[in-house]
Order: C-alpha cells, then structure tokens, then sequence
C-alpha cells in the first residue's frame, strides 16, 4: 500500500513489510504517485491474419547449362511455387533420407506451367516465327519485351520433360494473355545457351515451363557429389520437415554446365576420294565478343569424338584434336562405303574431360 504521512517526514510512502507486536514496525520506501499512474493507452484494432493451409509445393529441378557463365558449372537450379503461396519454401538435402541439412529457402514463387500446345523444333540464331506457345503458369505472369531487352537477355525460359537434365533454353518476345494464367508465347529465340544440340523434334502437350527471372536459384551441391543420388525435400519453411505438405525425392545431376556446345558449320567435301570434314568450335562462356580470333577453350585441350554412320550402325569412330577430319578413301574402302548405296551421317562432338562428349552436329552426305 501507499500512505500519505501529513507530519514530519510527510510526503507518499510505499509499504514493503509491516511488523505486528507491542507496537507496528513498518519498512517504507518514499516515492511518488505519478510513477504508478497507467500510462495512457490508445485501443488498437487487431484482425486475425488470413489462414494459410498447409498444400504440397510443386518443385522443379533445372540442370542446366551456363546462363551468364558466372553460375557454378556442375550445380542445378531448384524452383518451386504453390497455391497459395507459403511464404517461404525451403529445400534440405542428404546424403540419406534421415540427416538432411538446409540447402536454400525461396522466398518468392516461381513462375511455373505446363504447354497446352506442341511445339516444333526451329533452328536456333534467327527469329522463330512459328505457332504460339500455349502456356498455362500455376501462378504469376508473362509480360511482353522489346527486341533490345530480348537480345541483353530479358524473357529466358526453359521447355524441358520434367526430367532434371532434358531442358531446352529459350526466350520469347510476345506475351499474350488469352485466359487467366494463360499466355501465347510467340516470336521467340530457340535452343540458347547451346541447348539447340537437344532440341528434340517436338516439345509435346504437357511440357514443363519455368521462367528463369532469378527465382530459380542453384542448390549447394560439392563437386565430388555430382552424378550421385541424393535425398531432397522441400516445403512449406514454417513447417517441419516431417511436415505431410513437404515432398521427396531422390536425384543425381549430370552437371549440364560442363557439357560443351554442339559443333557449328558443320560441312563434307569429297576431295581425290577423301571426305573432308571441318567444323566450328564453340565456347559455353566469354564467346560473345567479336575482338578474337577465335572463342576462348573452355576445356583442358581440344578434343573432339568423330562418328560415320550408315544405316544407324556405326562404320568408324575417331577422336581428333583439330576441327577438321579426313575419311581417306582407303578407309572408306575398308568400310564398304565407297559408292556403295545409302547415304552416310557424319557425326561430331567436342570432348570434355570433365563431362565427356557434349550434343553431336550431325550431316548427311552421299556414299
């Protein structure tokens, strides 16, 4: 309690212990009233937030090939997106599915969908000026870009099966909306970042689509971990890992980023009955200025694996260190094709000693 003492000393006195006997013996502490005021308070309105259930997270793993060249090669890309949207998804990977370890934590939803029409392979370099790409995206948009933005890079995207190492990278230029959540993709630049080498002949109905805006991000993955399986899970972040919305799976990445480029001008020439065979090599980065001689290696030394083919059954098989070939006349005297009927399909591919033989180019050439 506090009293008030009118005499001496006078003045407020806080009561801390009181003592009964033969006479009160009181502890007190002076103080004063205005310190045990209520401080004047305004009444907040508060609202519960909007509850947020718990739904499983569509995740998509990229492995792709360099981008900007500033990527780490042999890592992929990871997005994922939900409806709605957690907040935050995050991604724990293992080397057994018990002892995962964060990875990474996206926080803003991809940009994500499948194809509802097929789309034709093109050749890469020039405008494709085919049908519209029907795209409808789980969530988020598609906008339209000027032909200087698409040439500095605006409007990347990747078409792949589903599978992690089966993309083909590409941009469009129009974006238009037919639907909610439905665009036409038209106009559009193919198999970039050396991707025309696994272009397939057709992209089918129910293609993957992500748009590669930088959501996208590479998970962690060592060097040494590359080409083994190992567990990922990814999901709500609020939630636990044992959470029933978080999904598993078990992957390996090949390291798309390593794979070299697919030769280019691809030519044969019969020459006093050899075959001449040259080609153009091609860098995964650094081969866009125009100043050099000739684009910079991106492997340890040049190598390249030369196939002839005919009939799909492989007559010979060599491995150069120069873009150029000679299919001498003795050989293909030896091999039987030496105006013999059919014709012959003329293979090449660069060499990587850290990936192996990237896409081949591929000629067909009379007997």
């Amino acid at each position: 309690d506090v009293v008030e003492i009118l005499g001496a000393p006078g003045g407020n006195w806080r009561i801390d212990r009181l003592e009964r006997t033969t006479h009160a013996q009181v502890e007190a502490v002076r103080t004063a009233p205005g310190l045990y005021l209520p401080q004047p308070a305004e009444a907040e309105a508060t609202s519960p937030g909007a509850y947020i259930p718990p739904v499983p997270v569509e995740g998509v793993f990229l492995d792709l090939p360099l981008l900007t060249g500033e990527e780490v090669a042999h890592a992929p890309h990871f997005a994922a997106t939900a409806r709605p949207w957690p907040g935050a998804v995050a991604l724990a990977s293992g080397v057994e599915d018990a002892d995962h370890r964060l990875n990474l934590v996206q926080s803003l939803p991809a940009t994500i969908g499948v194809t509802e029409t097929a789309m034709a392979a093109a050749p890469s370099g020039i405008w494709d000026r085919g049908r519209a790409l029907r795209v409808r995206l789980a969530q988020g948009q598609l906008t339209s870009a000027s032909e200087a933005a698409i040439l500095s890079g605006a409007n990347l995207c990747a078409i792949g099966d589903g599978t992690s190492d089966h993309w083909e990278v590409f941009q469009f230029q129009t974006a238009e909306p037919v639907a909610p959540g439905v665009y036409h993709l038209s106009l559009r630049l193919r198999g970039q970042a050396g991707t025309d080498g696994v272009m397939p002949d057709v992209w089918p109905v129910g293609s993957r689509f992500v748009l590669l805006d930088g959501v996208p991000r590479q998970i962690d993955l060592p060097q040494a971990a590359r080409g083994l399986e190992r567990h990922y899970r990814y999901g709500p972040a609020r939630r636990p890992l044992t959470d029933p919305s978080w999904r598993h799976e078990l992957r390996a990445f090949a390291g798309i980023g390593l794979r070299p480029y697919a030769p280019a001008h691809l030519s044969a020439r019969e020459a006093q009955g050899d075959l001449r065979i040259t080609w153009v090599r091609r860098a995964r980065r650094g081969a866009d200025a125009w100043e050099g001689r000739d684009v910079p290696l991106d492997e340890g030394r040049e190598a390249y694996l030369v196939r002839i083919l005919q009939d799909g059954v492989v007559l010979r098989e060599a491995e150069v260190d120069t873009p150029a070939y000679s299919y001498s006349a003795e050989a293909r005297a030896a091999d039987g094709t030496d105006g013999a009927a059919g014709a012959l399909v003329v293979q090449v591919a660069q060499i990587s000693e850290a990936f192996g033989p990237g896409p081949f180019a591929a000629i067909e050439v009379a007997a």
